[in-house]
């Protein structure tokens, strides 16, 4: 990777490899597996929608495989090698990342601002709030009752109720942070300096130098992106990421390189690998950092997607739970996927083949990802629905496997 130009496979190739899509699963998962999936990524985006599972979970799960759940929760809420913050969305990241995003959550940022005015108008209740926890130790919002005189919920506003709300923006803030997390996902705080390590909590560091180290975990992660890519991963404001971008080329840090096909130069990160080929299967869920970003995707793998659980059913063009299937370096398939509890089956409600991928190979190599993805859920069996171009050729392809639905 000498030359400052770079063909699409390239690009796609070195992309996958930055994001630990390259290598053979693991044959057994353990700690380190999860530990190293995860700094290799730099954040998981947390997202609790349980149409199938959570998404932070099925991230792993594409680079890993089946894997105890447990594993990354130990990690985050018993070693506390990760914590809880706004990186991307709401987000795991390691805990060495905590300090590099002080500078967000003392200033009002889009989240922040719609409770300012709460915490501003109830101060005395804030304050105690935080009483409570130093004395009392890690609080829910359900552990916390609502000022004299107020009621238990607040009707329209997203935070639900006012214990919720102080919570969230003692944790925007950085004063609180998440300790638990318990079965029902319900967030547990507690003081920001009992969860993150004395090193880290203690570490100051400036607005440009955190955004350079962002930026530089932003670039492993990606391989090679643009301005925007790269302002994405940590929703950096795009004019001061092309400043630290131009400040990281002149360190020497990324290289600036253009990418076939597309219109906005590109950064190579100085490590970056370009293997020969890749060879590995994914579901990639809908909050997986490959496809979360629409215009990447779609510059990468000539690839449309979005998210639509947000969209009115009539207007969906795919399904509700799209996961696009990755297979090799190119976008091959997406299917709508559902975990029927109840029946203990993986529902296949739509599977469509994207244009020029092979149907044959593809069903078969598709088949087989969701028999492993129905295990890792503790599901029975497959139901595919006869709905998209590829339904009838994925039951056939895993006929013995898969219960057809509606037979």
């Amino acid at each position: 990777m000498r030359g400052s130009e770079l063909s699409l496979s390239e690009a796609r190739r070195i992309a996958l490899t930055a994001q630990g899509l390259d290598r053979p699963r693991p044959s057994r998962v353990d700690a380190r597996h999860v530990r190293r999936a995860v700094r290799q990524l730099g954040l998981l985006q947390i997202d609790y929608v349980n149409v199938l599972c959570p998404a932070h979970y099925q991230v792993l799960f594409s680079r890993l495989g089946p894997y105890e759940r447990s594993l990354l929760d130990n990690l985050v809420y018993r070693r506390h090698e990760f914590t809880e913050q706004w990186a991307h969305e709401a987000s795991i990241v390691p805990v060495e990342t905590w300090p590099l995003l002080r500078h967000r959550m003392e200033t009002r940022d889009r989240r922040s601002r719609g409770l300012a005015a709460v915490m501003e108008q109830r101060a005395d209740y804030v304050n105690w709030v935080l009483g409570e926890i130093r004395t009392r130790g890690p609080l829910t919002a359900d552990d916390l009752p609502e000022p004299e005189g107020m009621p238990r919920r607040n009707a329209g506003a997203w935070f639900g109720t006012l214990p919720r709300a102080v919570l969230e923006a003692h944790f925007g803030q950085g004063t609180l942070a998440v300790a638990a997390r318990r079965p029902d996902f319900v967030r547990v705080y507690d003081l920001t300096e009992r969860v993150i390590p004395r090193e880290h909590h203690r570490r100051r560091v400036g607005r440009d130098e955190a955004q350079r180290e962002l930026l530089q975990a932003a670039a492993r992660s990606h391989g090679v992106a643009t301005a925007a890519d790269l302002a994405d991963y940590y929703r950096m404001p795009i004019r001061e990421t092309r400043a630290r971008l131009a400040e990281l080329v002149e360190t020497g840090e990324l290289r600036e390189v253009r990418v076939e096909r597309w219109r906005e130069p590109a950064y190579l990160q100085q490590d970056a690998r370009l293997p020969r080929r890749i060879e590995g299967l994914a579901l990639l869920s809908p909050f997986d950092p490959v496809v979360w970003y629409r215009e990447r995707a779609a510059r990468l793998f000539d690839f449309d997607y979005r998210i639509e659980i947000y969209i009115p059913p009539t207007k969906r063009t795919w399904g509700y739970y799209v996961l696009p299937f990755l297979m090799g370096d190119r976008l091959v398939a997406r299917v709508d996927l559902k975990a029927d509890r109840a029946r203990s089956v993986l529902l296949v409600q739509a599977s469509y083949i994207e244009p020029q991928a092979a149907v044959s190979a593809v069903a078969l190599a598709l088949g087989g990802e969701l028999r492993l993805l129905a295990r890792w859920l503790g599901l029975g069996g497959i139901a595919v629905a006869p709905k998209g171009n590829l339904a009838s050729a994925l039951s056939r392809a895993a006929q013995a496997d898969v219960l057809v639905a509606g037979r």
